[in-house]
């Protein structure tokens, strides 16, 4: 059976917490280390379920793999074979979709199944597909599997309609533009483009933190990357590209996550390791809804008590905006704040579903669509078993136990375990009362 948490709520955190390394910067850099043969070296890793997934699928790839020490790895991407990639995993892990972009550079064809991943709604690799057919990638599909593989000869719909600069006319420069603002999309063709002996131009970008660490890395071995940070990229490839040695940056997400139980909660938290450099619009947003919080330097901030929060709108957009992970965390903090609230996801139609956990928790919450509802505050809430829904569904459900009277349960706490290392340790260091039951 999967394990459980059990929240003995009413309790006021108090303490310090550190930040534990990005979830999503992970993922993409482990990619990183598929496009060539040398070592590569990563620290602060963290270690939870997603990063270890990636990890094993690598290693079934054929690389071999070094732990240097608990949170530190070393990745030889020597002698590995696509034909390996590990469908047991890859059905059940969505983020082993950045496997796709180095594999497809150094061995021009892939075969796979899609991946898995939260339930937060439609999430088809659609943009993924699109955006390496415009890269010159032929692709096809039966009942089970999409064949992706380089031709030559093959023509892509878009002939560069965009491509004003006389020097990328002249450099013959390809150029993809995404469907979306997909960060992982971003990431794929990113990673791909950067073992190409050619300039690529990446319209639509995503631009938050995971693209912009991932950019870091891949500069480090040896591609030449322009425009980062913002929606144009510009990428030079190179045939072979070099090893890196990389520490992960903090989690922004986790950051936020722990802002938000401290003002849900009514505690006084101070937050090492942490990344504030990409939460600047959060921060922002809570100061107008009246959090009270000292910013200690770059790293570290500490929370305090604040009492009558008044918010208005939450909206979640692709970066500068607030990340859509960390809406969650505010729909329980609207819960606790003076009147309405208007929560608005226009990302994931899936990503509202923890609002009706709430709701079985004594929230008022009014849905006017699949990507809108309006929180009316504050309320009470009470203790019930529920599920976690998916990963950031699951923190936020963990911050409403903690605000909540009498015991909350909470299931499939493996989604959780996904994005967060030892929650319930680190937690409990705060005075929460937290157990994970077997």
């Amino acid at each position: 059976m999967a394990d459980k948490f059990v929240i003995e709520g009413g309790r006021i955190p108090k303490g310090a917490i550190e930040v534990m390394g990005a979830k999503n910067s992970s993922l993409g850099i482990l990619s990183a280390a598929l496009l060539t043969e040398k070592p590569c070296v990563i620290d602060n890793l963290p270690l939870i379920e997603d990063v270890l997934k990636m990890i094993k699928t690598i290693e079934s790839l054929g690389a071999e793999i070094e732990w240097l020490d608990k949170r530190k790895i070393k990745i030889t991407s020597k002698d590995i074979n696509p034909e390996n990639l590990p469908n047991e995993i890859i059905g059940r892990f969505r983020g082993s979709i950045l496997t796709l972009g180095p594999l497809l550079a150094r061995f021009k064809k892939v075969k796979t199944i899609p991946p898995g991943g939260c339930l937060i709604g439609a999430r088809p690799i659609d943009t993924h597909l699109d955006a390496f057919s415009q890269a010159g990638v032929s692709i096809s599909s039966d009942k089970k599997f999409y064949f992706l593989e380089e031709t030559p000869d093959f023509k892509s719909f878009y002939q560069n309609p965009f491509i004003i600069d006389k020097k990328d006319l002249k450099d013959k420069a390809k150029e993809i533009i995404l469907k979306e603002f997909s960060v992982t999309a971003t990431e794929n063709i990113l990673l791909y483009s950067s073992l190409k002996d050619r300039k690529t131009i990446i319209r639509i970008a995503d631009s938050d933190y995971e693209i912009q660490e991932l950019s870091s890395v891949l500069e480090q071995m040896g591609a030449e990357i322009k425009g980062t940070g913002t929606h144009t990229i510009k990428i030079k490839g190179r045939k072979k590209l070099k090893g890196f040695t990389h520490k992960i940056m903090p989690d922004p997400i986790e950051t936020g996550t722990f802002i938000v139980l401290a003002l849900a909660s009514g505690g006084e938290i101070k937050i090492d390791n942490a990344q504030l450099s990409f939460l600047e619009l959060f921060l922002k947003r809570i100061r107008d809804f009246g959090a009270k919080f000292e910013v200690l330097s770059p790293n570290s901030i500490k929370v305090f008590s604040s009492k009558k929060l008044k918010m208005d709108k939450v909206q979640s957009l692709p970066y500068p905006g607030i990340q859509t992970d960390l809406q969650p965390e505010l729909g329980v903090l609207a819960t606790q704040s003076q009147g309405p609230t208007l929560i608005h996801d226009p990302l994931y139609e899936g990503r509202l579903k923890y609002l009706e956990e709430l709701n079985k928790m004594g929230a008022d919450i009014i849905f006017c669509d699949p990507h809108r509802a309006i929180i009316n505050g504050p309320t009470p809430l009470f203790g019930v078993e529920i599920p976690s829904p998916d990963l950031r569904a699951g923190a936020a459900l963990v911050i409403a136990g903690v605000i909540a009277s009498d015991i909350t349960v909470i299931e499939n706490v493996y989604q959780i375990d996904r994005g967060y290392e030892r929650l319930e340790e680190r937690l409990s260091l705060l005075g929460i009362d937290i157990k994970r039951i077997k």
